[in-house]
């Protein structure tokens, strides 16, 4: 499977009063992941809104299993796992990095919309990004 990897360092801002990562800081870090996989295969986001092609999130689900704790280094695993002609599905694995140890595993989807979030046919608006993460979730499903 191809997967995508951020480092990310737990900034005492992420933390709740019991010391470890508040549960909806996940959700960023979901979203450091997406943004930084977009990177990785040439499409930043500040790109991507030139089109304008957005991405709002529709959908997210997150599994906790074990807390992150201020200082950790965690890495974040992303991958496209679904793409239709208007909606992508990206999925996630935040791990602690010195153990590799599972913390967090979980999946957003996103519409592709215009700038007035009118959705818009991937494939036709932007075709080259379209093939290579159609390429990457084939390969993924192999």
């Amino acid at each position: 499977m191809k997967k995508f990897f951020t480092e990310y360092r737990v900034i005492y801002a992420d933390v709740d009063a019991m010391g470890v990562v508040y549960h909806s800081n996940y959700i960023d870090l979901f979203e450091r992941g997406r943004a930084e996989f977009l990177r990785q295969i040439g499409y930043p986001y500040s790109e991507l809104e030139t089109i304008p092609v957005w991405l709002p999130c529709v959908a997210a689900h997150c599994v906790y299993k074990s807390p992150a704790k201020y200082d950790d280094l965690l890495e974040i695993a992303s991958w496209p796992a679904k793409l239709a002609f208007a909606t992508i599905r990206m999925e996630y694995e935040i791990r602690r990095k010195e153990t590799g140890e599972l913390l967090v595993a979980g999946y957003t989807e996103h519409a592709f919309t215009d700038d007035k979030l009118k959705p818009v046919k991937a494939k036709r608006v932007i075709p080259e990004l379209y093939g290579l993460v159609k390429q990457i979730t084939e390969e993924n499903t192999a």
